[in-house]
């Protein structure tokens, strides 16, 4: 089942008497459960792509159309920003809390969720803390759980790790790859990091200079769990470099 289908989406800014043509015309779906990867050199749209598919930019011509929420009410749409965006007054536990809360999902059944997802998470002997207790690590994994706690049906995560260390990066992934294999939920996820996209993906887009357009699109075909070290896993990853470079390089 399609989860979500683009269609011909393009965006233009207009700053004062200048204007700015930042992505498309992008086309493209994305099959439910699945994970899309957007790879791309900076400033090529696709942070602009994932504020336009969340509602938060109009674009200017095209179309997205997102499947409906199994009971037929709209669609329940989270967003990881590359900083956590944890409300810095509350605790993890009352961070993870506020989107339940926003729905009015009643008291005991909300801390429930709440305190399994911490479990899950790693985090539940940190659920009193404050966002400034814990690390750039903990917090984007607070972040994480935040919007996987809404149980959403499509998750747009942009640049969640980039600022994280190579160790706390890769842990986080194995995280997010063995929490999505117990939902049903449809990522798209940007990075700069080709490894990243081939160890979580299981389909690649790579954008081109602004405006952003796709170049390429390569399904990702691994064995679970994935190894960084295999020579499948290199094949993949080489490939979409030469792609890259050759972008960074025009």
């Amino acid at each position: 089942m399609t989860a979500l289908k683009v269609i011909s989406l393009s965006k233009t800014f207009r700053e004062s008497t200048e204007e700015v043509h930042a992505l498309g015309p992008v086309s493209f779906d994305i099959e439910a459960g699945e994970v899309l990867c957007f790879l791309g050199p900076t400033g090529c749209g696709k942070t602009t792509l994932l504020r336009t598919i969340a509602g938060l930019e109009i674009p200017d011509s095209g179309e997205v159309e997102i499947q409906p929420h199994p009971d037929g009410g709209e669609p329940i749409i989270g967003y990881v920003f590359q900083q956590g965006a944890l409300f810095p007054w509350m605790s993890v536990f009352a961070n993870l809390e506020f989107p339940l809360k926003a729905k009015s999902i009643a008291r005991d059944t909300r801390r429930a969720k709440v305190e399994s997802m911490l479990e899950m998470m790693g985090l539940s002997s940190f659920a009193s803390s404050y966002p400034h207790q814990l690390s750039g690590g903990m917090q984007q994994r607070a972040a994480l759980a935040r919007s996987l706690v809404m149980e959403p049906d499509l998750l747009l995560m942009d640049e969640p790790f980039s600022s994280l260390d190579m160790r706390t990066s890769q842990e986080l992934q194995e995280y997010l790859r063995e929490l999505l294999k117990k939902s049903s939920t449809t990522v798209l996820f940007v990075t700069h990091n080709i490894e990243e996209a081939v160890y979580l993906a299981g389909e690649v887009i790579v954008f081109g200079h602004r405006p952003g357009r796709i170049v390429r699109q390569e399904k990702i075909d691994l064995p679970d769990p994935r190894s960084r070290l295999s020579d499948s896993f290199t094949e993949y990853l080489v490939s979409l470099r030469k792609t890259f470079e050759s972008l960074v390089s025009d």
